[in-house]
């Protein structure tokens, strides 16, 4: 390491005066030393910052001559300002780089050495290549992460096998038939009816519903019985329950409603495609 450059009278003369109301990058320029120097001696000397320093009306007319067409570390070392408060203060008034300038930006940062640095190399290793999850921790991670093969019953939210309760978008009684972890939760839940009709003649085949016949739905278990019940095809079951049934002249009505309803959303997400 370097010896530490000593402070000279006239150096914390200058540093006492412009502290309170100079910004640190500018004051660091100007007395050829890191933000950090500058700030440690202040610290070290007693001397507090007074307000954020504004910007002047020059400073705004040179930001929008140069803020385009140049670099922002060349504007920011010029103004004696950080390139973040310049960024922030460009965002502010609207103002944006040319292209070419971009281009040029992204590629000093390419081969900035951090960014060389930091990026993975051919042929690397993982770092966490062999370590096995769980088992590594740091922290509480082991405290808090989910243990393995945990059973069903210690969820939060349990029921045991055989419970029964109503679907309220499916209007039907469900029960629960397993525990699978490997299942999702929704489809550990049957419908009882369809565990009905399938105990008594087996699987229902594709593209077919069984579905309680018609005055006959109930929400009571002991209630559903296989009389009750009947299979239907999925098209047979789309006519039984299209608007087109309905008397006139609520058929148009639905249509009218559904036309309206795909307009109102529409407008209300305009960045959507429209048809």
């Amino acid at each position: 390491m370097g010896r530490k450059r000593a402070w000279s009278p006239a150096a914390e003369s200058k540093l006492r005066a412009l502290y309170a109301t100079t910004p640190r990058a500018r004051l660091a320029f100007l007395l050829k030393r890191t933000e950090k120097a500058v700030k440690c001696r202040a610290t070290l000397l007693g001397i507090k910052r007074g307000r954020t320093n504004r910007w002047t009306a020059d400073e705004v007319r040179i930001l929008r001559a140069r803020y385009r067409d140049e670099i922002t570390a060349d504007i920011a070392r010029d103004l004696g300002r950080k390139r973040q408060s310049v960024f922030i203060k460009a965002k502010a008034l609207g103002l944006k780089k040319s292209r070419e300038v971009l281009q040029t930006m992204g590629r000093i940062h390419s081969q900035h050495p951090k960014s060389i640095a930091t990026r993975i190399k051919p042929g690397a290793i993982p770092p966490n290549k062999g370590l096995r999850r769980p088992g590594w921790y740091r922290g509480r991670m082991r405290d808090t992460q989910f243990k393995k093969g945990r059973p069903a019953h210690e969820a939060r939210n349990y029921v045991p096998i055989g419970t029964e309760k109503i679907d309220p978008k499916r209007k039907v009684l469900m029960r629960k038939v397993t525990d699978d972890p490997s299942i999702f939760p929704v489809s550990r839940w049957k419908p009882v009816h369809v565990l009905v009709w399938q105990a008594a003649h087996g699987a229902i085949a594709a593209g077919h519903i069984c579905i309680f016949k018609p005055g006959m739905k109930t929400f009571i278990a002991n209630e559903i019985t296989v009389d009750k019940l009947e299979v239907v095809s999925l098209e047979e079951h789309m006519r039984r329950n299209t608007v087109h049934n309905l008397p006139a002249p609520l058929p148009e009505l639905v249509l009218m409603r559904g036309r309206l309803n795909r307009k109102l959303n529409r407008l209300e997400r305009p960045h959507e495609k429209q048809d």
